[in-house]
């Protein structure tokens, strides 16, 4: 991508400087690896002030939150310089802070959790292609919007069934989740599917595994190309982009309204989509298609089709960057944030493991409690215990991501650790407690020097396997802002526009950290 346009850059993973709160305690080990994942990646939720404007001058950092998953031209890894962010998206958020006296820092976070992140304050704004819609307008403040894009409708060229809307009743439509088009579908009844990325909607129409997609034609005018088996039926209708911010930052979103009316008024936001390609008589003030009532609520019209009903797709952008030696630096950088929080989320489930396992066996008025535990965490999807430790739990547990990773993946395997202990403890006969204790110790001092020792060499083999496990269940925790290996893949396969080879080359980091515990698994196995 040699005549990629200059702009401004940004490293990419930079995020916010931690704000001071409250030592969570824990052991000095714990702490260390909370640090150092800390210091990897840089991400951390501020102390929110009765003034957002304010607080943002004070720390000279306007934190916007993005998915790099989105892919090119929004915001993504420049092939020249890597680990450099560029995108229109990453000028436009440069440009208004500036504007406020202050400098940019983009917050890596997965693109269908940018407003509960908002919400929660892990960022001050979110800036990657949010549309103003209904739904988004009762949960978040908007800026005045910044670009106005179409609904593009793609289908395969061999099927004549797809003509506009109205035909696609029935029909298996891809998309964004949670977008307008997702709206759109719902109401035209068609059989949406909900997809994260931008790529595999065009995948999945090319191999007749749906029969449309419907996306925004940036999107379209970029991924679409490749697929030669597939045509633009037309525009459906049209939307805007703009800033999102929590309902109650006033003062910043009147700060940014005035910074993109700066942009306007110099003529440089025009410039900025010039440079990107996707500027165009749609962005001049008053031509935007109306908007109709339809079954109760907002839903474009459908505009005139820029394109006709067989047109080619568009010219394809310049062809995107080989998988190379650079990306695979930041595989293994994703790779050792993986490592850290899975050996962090062990240092919590080891002990606390043991400790349910010793209530539930020995500690009658606490058997109950044990066994609830044990049963909810292992009985609910990780996923789904980390959404509530990081965005349902926010208001009382000011958790930074990394941590709230450690802290959830620990408390959900020490219910499967505490399992393999109890296994363990009740695998040592009988005897031997009641040889220690007619010696004279206690139960305690018995459980400590006969009974756990040999129970211990008992479960080791499987905490190993446990560990195993958690290094691929850590990748659930890029749902929480963390960019860990998976996720990193996911950023890369949208740059490449290619999954088998970043897709191999983490599978083969993924190996190379399980196969040498995979070995002193079975090894221990056969002591």
């Amino acid at each position: 991508m040699s005549d990629l346009p200059h702009a401004p850059t940004l490293r990419s993973g930079e995020a916010s400087r931690p704000a001071g709160r409250p030592s969570n305690g824990g052991s000095v080990a714990l702490a260390s690896i909370a640090i150092a994942i800390c210091v990897a990646c840089n991400g951390s939720p501020a102390q929110i002030p009765t003034s957002a404007l304010a607080r943002v001058r004070s720390v000279g950092v306007l934190r916007w939150g993005g998915d790099q998953q989105g892919g090119e031209p929004y915001v993504f890894d420049d092939p020249r310089r890597p680990g450099t962010l560029v995108g229109f998206e990453v000028e436009i958020a440069a440009a208004l802070a500036r504007e406020i006296g202050v400098r940019a820092e983009f917050v890596q976070n997965d693109w269908p959790t940018l407003i509960p992140s908002l919400e929660r304050g892990t960022f001050d704004v979110a800036l990657n292609g949010i549309e103003v819609t209904p739904p988004l307008r009762a949960r978040v403040a908007f800026s005045r919007p910044y670009l106005t894009f179409a609904e593009r409708l793609v289908a395969r060229t061999d099927d004549p069934r797809v003509r506009d809307l109205t035909s696609l009743r029935g029909l298996r439509v891809g998309t964004l989740a949670g977008t307008q088009a997702w709206q759109t579908l719902q109401t035209a009844g068609a059989d949406s599917i909900p997809y994260e990325g931008v790529e595999e909607p065009f995948v999945d129409l090319e191999n007749g595994r749906t029969d449309a997609v419907l996306l925004d034609d940036i999107i379209v005018e970029r991924y679409a190309t490749r697929h030669k088996s597939l045509r633009v039926v037309g525009d459906v209708g049209v939307g805007q982009y703009a800033v999102a911010l929590r309902i109650a930052d006033v003062d910043l979103r009147d700060a940014l309204d005035q910074g993109l009316a700066s942009l306007v008024a110099s003529g440089e936001l025009r410039g900025i989509l010039r440079r990107w390609n996707i500027d165009g008589a749609r962005q001049d003030s008053g031509n935007v298609a109306p908007v109709a009532k339809v079954a109760g609520s907002a839903v474009p019209v459908a505009v005139a089709a820029s394109v006709p009903l067989t047109a080619a797709l568009p010219v394809a952008p310049p062809i995107p960057p080989r998988f190379g030696l650079h990306h695979v630096v930041l595989f293994l950088r994703g790779a050792l944030i993986t490592l850290l929080i899975s050996t962090g989320a062990m240092a919590i489930a080891v002990p606390f493991g043991l400790v349910l396992a010793l209530g539930r066996l020995y500690l009658p008025r606490l058997r109950w409690l044990a066994s609830a535990y044990i049963e909810l965490f292992r009985g609910t999807p990780v996923l789904l215990q980390l959404y509530v430790l990081y965005y349902g739990l926010a208001p009382i547990l000011r958790l930074n991501a990394p941590f709230a990773a450690i802290l959830g993946l620990g408390l959900n395997y020490a219910a499967y650790e505490a399992e393999i202990y109890r296994a363990g403890i009740s695998a040592v006969p009988v005897g031997q407690m009641e040889a220690a204790l007619s010696l004279g110790m206690t139960r305690a001092l018995a459980l400590r020097r006969v009974v756990l020792p040999q129970a211990l060499r008992i479960a080791l083999p499987g905490m190993t396997n446990d560990f195993i496990a958690l290094l691929k269940d850590s990748s659930l925790v890029s749902v929480i802002t963390v960019v860990e290996l998976t996720k990193r893949m996911s950023i890369t396969s949208v740059d490449t526009r290619g999954w088998l080879w970043p897709g191999l080359a983490c599978a083969a980091i993924y190996f190379a950290m399980s196969y040498p515990l995979s070995r002193l698994a079975r090894r221990l196995e056969r002591r």
